[in-house]
């Protein structure tokens, strides 16, 4: 994956004139410091549009709302430079009119209170203008520590999470998933209400199967993108276990899915991948489905929609890889671990060595497929890191709601093959039970970072979800 692209998150620096006008200019001067560290893009008034560049009434507010909605920001930070004034605060985001996250916060006093000095008495600012937000029906964020200096580490892990949180809503709202295939007829588990997800914002972009294996088949082995995503693939893992004619047919398979999605704006696929694949194609989708996570293409097994809503909301708030398990098997002896696990699909970039490319067992020795139809399994460990594991579903009413939880995948002798590794979740046991009791299916999205309160934040507050985890 390459870098994470940079937010345009909009900045309204809330001055309230009779405060001092040097202690605003020194606020605001340090928050555009501290956010341009955190790598967040600025959208912001500046001197020659308003005083101080600071919003201090109606008429800079319809200035300032009128520039965010030229620069389409994904996000509204509020700072209270001083005590702010809550109209002119509440009318930008009324009339920039973009239903995006916004993140609040004030400025701490630089001394003491004194009869006659300089104050910001932002700790009072900040709750008029959040009450100025609740009457007009905006929803809002606030940091860990409200009220605190920009400079403040404390500041930054706040920009830096709500950063994420605009990227996930934004993400999810305009996301367009290819849904290539049916789901399998006997995982149920993967059934969803498509016309539910279009009006939460993501559209489902369907091909049949058929199609996108006829449109493999008609890639010329000599094509260039497929011979350089051969010689990809063998740099990708040890392919000396798979025929070179499966190693070809992979390529092709993931050079049409690769322009097809460019061809229709795809953010994330959720792919037929056994039998039918096995049987008319002859391997197994899965190192496509690898090698597409890592290009910033989520790729869910059994066309599990979800299950890639769930991964492409994981790698928004992470800007990393996502991958899907199933939540698999318990330690015998550890009833903390949990095995994550697939029959072969994890990005590599997840992985602890090189993955090496096998025939999938299970397939085979079941005979659903003949074993040379069914190589391309990624066979890999996930390396030591936290991670953060969440999953997105429906209730019978259609309402949604998501499992989002933190833990650490960590060292075991215990293996299996396919893709794998155990993962340490505090109150396993507990948490098992409310999947179980909330009806949350086997599959579970997985990101290699800590971001759970990014996921909470965007899911519970903003995309109207209701959240669970295991804390």
């Amino acid at each position: 994956m390459g870098p994470i692209p940079k937010l345009k998150l909009g900045f309204v620096p809330a001055h309230r004139g009779i405060f001092s006008g040097a202690l605003a200019r020194q606020m605001r001067t340090e928050t555009l410091a501290a956010l341009g560290e955190a790598g967040i893009e600025v959208v912001v008034p500046d001197e020659a549009m308003t005083k101080l560049g600071c919003v201090q009434d109606r008429t800079e507010a319809e200035k300032c709302a009128a520039l965010f909605r030229a620069q389409d920001v994904a996000g509204i930070v509020i700072g209270a430079m001083t005590f702010g004034d809550e109209q002119a605060a509440a009318w930008v985001v009324r009339q920039a009119r973009l239903d995006v996250p916004i993140l609040v916060f004030g400025c701490q006093e630089d001394r003491a209170l004194a009869p006659g000095a300089p104050r910001r008495d932002s700790f009072c600012g900040l709750l008029s203008i959040a009450e100025a937000l609740r009457q007009i029906g905006a929803r809002y964020s606030v940091g860990r520590q409200p009220i605190c200096f920009p400079r403040d580490p404390a500041f930054q892990a706040d920009a830096v999470t709500f950063a994420a949180v605009c990227r996930v809503v934004r993400g999810i709202r305009q996301a367009r998933y290819g849904q290539i295939g049916a789901r399998p007829d006997g995982f149920w588990t993967c059934r969803f209400d498509e016309k539910k997800l279009q009006r939460l914002g993501p559209t489902t972009v369907v091909l049949d199967l058929s199609e996108a294996l006829a449109g493999a088949n008609r890639l010329r082995d000599d094509d260039p993108g497929v011979l350089a995503t051969v010689e990809a693939i063998r740099a990708y893992a040890d392919t000396s276990a798979v025929a070179e004619a499966s190693v070809i047919k992979m390529a092709r398979f993931e050079v049409f899915l690769t322009r097809w999605g460019r061809e229709n704006a795809i953010d994330a696929f959720a792919i037929q991948c056994w039998t039918s694949i096995q049987n008319n194609f002859g391997i197994c989708a899965c190192t496509t489905m690898s090698r597409l996570g890592d290009l910033g293409l989520p790729a869910a097994c059994e066309a599990d929609i979800l299950g890639t809503l769930s991964m492409h909301a994981c790698q928004l708030a992470s800007g990393r890889p996502a991958a899907l398990a199933d939540w698999n098997n318990l330690h015998n002896d550890d009833d903390q671990l949990v095995n994550l696990w697939h029959c072969g699909v994890f990005p590599k970039s997840l992985a602890d060595a090189q993955p090496r490319l096998a025939v999938h067992e299970i397939i085979a020795s079941s005979g659903a497929a003949r074993p040379e139809d069914a190589e391309g399994v990624v066979e890999s460990r996930l390396r030591p890191s936290p991670v953060t594991l969440a999953r997105v579903t429906q209730d019978a009413d259609g309402s949604w709601k998501a499992l989002v939880v933190e833990g650490a995948i960590e060292e075991n002798t215990a293996r299996t093959g396919g893709s794998q590794g155990w993962c340490r979740v505090a109150n396993l046991p507990r948490l098992y039970r409310d999947v179980l009791l909330r009806h949350f299916p086997h599959h579970v999205a997985l990101t290699p970072t800590h971001v759970a309160p990014a996921l909470r934040e965007a899911f519970g507050r903003y995309l109207d979800f209701q959240v669970f985890a295991n804390d």
